[in-house]
């Protein structure tokens, strides 16, 4: 009789191969190539910020002795902020979408409660607006972060009704009251500009859910309506809207309505095509009150000319085209909804900012995302990028990086 060979028993070191090829596995989730709009919303922030930085230090330096301050105080906390924002950026990006479709209602919740906290005697007024929060000597404001709530609850929302979206009472209700609510907080305390911004964003969101042009037309005449009254109903708004239309000789107009943006212009003017170079400008010493925060594109134009102007609008266009792709790709309503709600409220901010400095638009006081002064307002735009970032995550990497990584990946098996 032939002998039956014995079946070979399964080598020791077969588990160990196991959990190295899971480690290996994690490895790669976490290594893996990123979406070229992931690089595109990245690096214009990025630089951005970095652009907004080096003009805040040219701007805030002339006027930060008579402030009693050193030179560079203004520009190292704007620095100190920006170490903060990119780094939690990042850290942003790696949540997962269904982290934000957990949270959009207490992110909602949570700032617009730090926004009626602004009525309380915590609340701090400003130049006729008191939407500021003084805690421990600091000063913070917390409508900035309403923008990138109502932008995700607003996602989260017409996601969750995405099969009923044809019909207006499930498009209004209950996105329309909280909504309104919401920006009827900031409003409150006199801030128009911001009030006029989360305006654009709510009928951004809606927009890019694709609702019918009809359901989509009644709120945005009751928008321009409210806008209207809320503008003309007010002394000083009433002011600043008329003196549009008063030549720049008008001693009246130069004197009340328009000083700072009759200034912007000449220092514009005075710039040129190449500009006077960087920190030569005229206008911030105490001509430009405004220089480091709303009017931070006229020291652009006049110490970088016609050249830095174009750069400044070219990285906002590399970052809508960078957005405006990834919602393209996405089949998730929800990262279509509140991508297109944050690059409505960035774009259309830096637009008005741009346009009051060119004296299109009456005195708003909207920060340029990214490059004006104040620490609240940078956080909230890095935020806000750290989102779309991690929305950017869920496309598809270029084909020649994954086919690059799958080549790696499979060399390495036979290697082993």
């Amino acid at each position: 009789m032939t002998q039956v060979a014995a079946r070979p028993t399964a080598r020791p070191e077969a588990e160990p191969r196991v959990d190295g090829l899971a480690a290996r596995v994690r490895l790669g989730r976490v290594f893996r190539p990123v979406s070229t709009e992931f690089t595109l919303i990245a690096s214009s922030a990025l630089m951005l910020t970095l652009f907004g930085l080096v003009m805040i230090l040219s701007a805030s330096s002339a006027n930060a002795l008579d402030e009693g301050r050193g030179p560079y105080a203004i520009a190292l906390s704007q620095a100190l902020i920006a170490a903060v924002g990119v780094p939690l950026m990042f850290l942003m990006s790696r949540l997962p979408v269904r982290f934000w479709k957990r949270t959009a209602w207490l992110l909602l919740i949570g700032s617009v409660g730090a926004q009626l906290l602004v009525f309380t005697p915590l609340g701090h007024s400003n130049d006729g607006n008191t939407n500021w929060l003084n805690i421990a000597g600091q000063q913070f404001q917390p409508s900035e972060l309403i923008k990138l709530s109502l932008a995700i609850w607003a996602g989260f929302i017409l996601w969750r009704k995405q099969e009923l979206l044809g019909r207006w009472q499930h498009v209004f209700i209950p996105l329309l009251p909280v909504a309104f609510f919401a920006i009827g907080s900031v409003y409150g305390g006199g801030d128009l500009g911001t009030s006029m911004v989360l305006f654009l964003l709510l009928l951004g969101t809606m927009f890019f859910s694709g609702v019918r042009l009809r359901i989509f037309i009644l709120p945005m005449l009751v928008i321009a309506v409210a806008v209207a009254v809320f503008a003309f109903t007010n002394d000083r708004r009433r002011k600043l809207i008329l003196s549009l239309f008063s030549p720049q000789s008008d001693a009246s107009c130069y004197h009340d309505g328009c000083w700072q943006q009759v200034h912007a212009i000449w220092g514009m003017a005075n710039g040129g095509v190449f500009g006077l170079g960087l920190g030569n400008s005229h206008e911030k010493y105490g001509w430009l009150p405004a220089a480091s925060n709303d009017y931070i594109f006229a020291i652009v134009g006049e110490e970088l000319g016609l050249i830095g102007c174009a750069l400044v609008l070219g990285l906002f266009v590399l970052f809508a085209v960078a957005v405006f792709r990834m919602i393209r790709k996405s089949d998730d309503l929800f990262v279509r909804v509140a991508a297109g709600g944050i690059v409505v409220w960035i774009l259309s901010q830096a637009l008005i900012n741009i346009g009051v400095v060119l004296r299109i638009f009456p005195v708003l006081g909207v920060p340029l995302p990214f490059m004006s002064q104040g620490g609240t307002s940078l956080l909230s735009v890095l935020m806000a990028c750290g989102v779309l970032l991690s929305f950017a995550r869920t496309l598809p990497a270029d084909a020649r990086a994954a086919a690059g990584s799958a080549r790696a990946g499979g060399s390495g098996k036979v290697l082993r």
